[in-house]
């Protein structure tokens, strides 16, 4: 296939990447998104999503992510639908290599998220979005009044159950150790908080109908087995960022995010990072959506500097 040229190539088409192509191809550049499924990314698996400004009465979540595409389209973005294999970040132009031919571009906007870590139980991913969820402020209002479980025992997992005693009727937090990886004071605000926590345990089932109707758990000393009813399991043992293909090339954190601050600005020049991927405190829709406008916005600059022959930061 023939080499094709952007100014920008955004790889991963969240509500980062294609907020980032929007901005992009609103600001002149021409701008290629590629994505290696479809549009949306994690949000696209979301049932619906209640918290994203402008939709007061939320919004499917794939339906957002082809409102996003369509967005980004209609001032000249395209979609490039196809899994990149190699990317060559340090040299200029930068080249990527796609399943559907080769990409070059002068600058790189990585937002190829992070997705939740799971279980690994059986009929969990059939149950995802009818009774196992991954995040509480995503979903949490879902089960107004009822039965939860949080799976975890990390500040993630604290800080969902938390939320979630605001609104449901019962949580149990469920952790496999006898204290938690959370600082020691978490315990005592947990417990404050009307939330039990089941120590030493693990799930190994969920039982369901239509819907989840409950976990199995085992005692990890005893080996002793029982049921516990619930209508929502909330699994919080970690994420997993989608960066192994700049393993090498891009500094990362100590868990696989990329490094970049408020800017976006990773350690290769004109390669930026913005989303899920990110090293950051928050990850929602609309931190995701907001930091592909920055990263656009320091891409355009560099661009910029690079023309004139300054020194590009």
């Amino acid at each position: 296939m023939a080499e094709r040229h952007y100014d920008v190539a955004v790889i991963g088409g969240g509500p980062a990447g294609y907020t980032a192509a929007l901005y992009c191809a609103r600001s002149g550049l021409t701008v290629a998104v590629l994505e290696k499924l479809s549009a949306g990314g994690q949000m696209a698996t979301t049932d619906w999503v209640e918290n994203y400004p402008g939709f007061d009465e939320g919004i499917n979540g794939f339906e957002l992510a082809q409102q996003m595409e369509r967005q980004a389209r209609r001032f000249g973005a395209e979609s490039i639908y196809g899994e990149v294999t190699e990317a060559e970040l340090s040299v200029s132009p930068k080249r990527m290599v796609s399943s559907e031919g080769v990409i070059t571009a002068d600058a790189v906007i990585l937002a190829t998220g992070a997705y939740p870590r799971e279980l690994g139980l059986p009929d969990e991913g059939a149950l995802r979005g009818r009774g196992v969820a991954y995040c509480a402020t995503c979903d949490g209002m879902f089960y107004k009044g009822k039965t939860v479980v949080v799976a975890g025992g990390g500040n993630t997992a604290v800080e969902d159950a938390l939320y979630l005693s605001k609104l449901c009727r019962k949580v149990y937090l469920v952790h496999r150790r006898d204290r938690l990886r959370a600082p020691a004071s978490s315990r005592q605000t947990l417990e404050g908080n009307g939330v039990e926590i089941l120590w030493n345990t693990r799930i190994t089932g969920l039982r369901r109908e239509k819907t989840l109707t409950g976990v199995e758990l085992e005692d990890v000393a005893s080996g002793a087995r029982r049921e516990l009813a619930c209508d929502g399991l909330f699994v919080a043992v970690g994420r997993v960022p989608d960066t192994a293909l700049f393993a090498g090339q891009v500094e990362m954190d100590g868990a696989g995010y990329l490094k970049a601050d408020e800017s976006t600005r990773t350690s290769v020049p004109g390669v930026f990072a913005a989303g899920d991927v990110r090293t950051k405190a928050v990850r929602q829709v609309v931190t995701a959506a907001a930091d592909g406008a920055v990263a656009a916005h320091f891409a355009e600059e560099y661009l910029l500097a690079l023309r004139e022959g300054a020194e590009p930061l």
